[in-house]
């Protein structure tokens, strides 16, 4: 069996259950950020944290994004978003463009889209050679071990629909004139060959979860169950990393 197929799609908070949940989790992380920033305790400043988004269209990344960053202060994270590589980024390579915005000690960055792009829709859509996606699964565990053993804690994310659902997404935001900005024609193609990208995301599972990066697959069916749930996974490896390094994730703000 799949690990796609694995996942348990019908997992569900109400309302009341997911205010609740995402409030006390949100809190949780604005503590746990400042102390990786040094903004509170010892002053000491923890490691990097890089958090990476990766799903289907309409899978609740932005959403998840939002809740993520929404209680902390906006100077102490940045959001990247990553589009198609532009003519100039095509001439480095694939990795070059997403260097800039990798945090440092005390930092955190969000990447909406990241460096899987090579082996997602570029090998989809046949927009690098097989040669180049097959060499990438290599590459990426270099780049994401590398990053680890110098401290950054990497959080992935792929965020996880079922057609159905994908679905009934796509049309609400077609029929919203406010949202329908958000649904193009490449999303409905990507659609049409979703046996392709499942294969696709399989591949990227099982060669690319690693120590120093493992994967979490997140139940977006629910979108309050997604949100609750990548907010806690963050929490939780900060808390590891903070432990691991000898700094209490517990510490007093003073």
């Amino acid at each position: 069996m799949s690990r796609l197929d694995d996942v348990d799609l019908s997992a569900r908070l109400s309302k009341k259950e997911g205010k609740e949940q995402l409030a006390t989790a949100q809190q949780r992380l604005v503590h746990l950020r400042l102390l990786l920033g040094g903004q509170i305790g010892s002053g000491e400043l923890g490691p990097p944290l890089c958090v990476l988004f990766e799903g289907w269209d309409a899978s609740g990344k932005g959403g998840a994004i939002k809740r993520l960053v929404d209680e902390l202060d906006p100077r102490h994270v940045r959001v990247a978003q990553f589009a198609a590589p532009s003519y100039d980024e095509k001439r480095h390579h694939f990795l070059w463009r997403f260097w800039p915005v990798l945090p440092g000690w005390g930092g955190m960055a969000v990447l909406d889209r990241t460096w899987y792009g090579r082996v997602l829709v570029e090998r989809v859509e046949g927009f690098a050679t097989e040669e180049a996606w097959q060499r990438a699964y290599g590459e990426i565990v270099d780049l994401e071990t590398t990053l680890a053993a110098e401290g950054t804690v990497l959080v992935k994310f792929w965020m996880h629909v079922s057609p159905e659902e994908q679905l009934r997404r796509f049309e609400s935001r077609r029929d919203d004139p406010y949202r329908a900005w958000k649904l193009t024609d490449e999303d409905w193609r990507n659609r049409d060959k979703r046996a392709a990208y499942e294969d696709a995301v399989e591949d990227m599972l099982a060669r690319t979860d690693h120590a120093g990066g493992r994967w979490t697959v997140v139940p977006g069916d629910d979108k309050r169950y997604a949100r609750v749930a990548v907010v806690r996974t963050v929490c939780e490896a900060i808390e590891s990393a903070l432990t691991a390094r000898g700094i209490d994730p517990d510490s007093p703000p003073a």
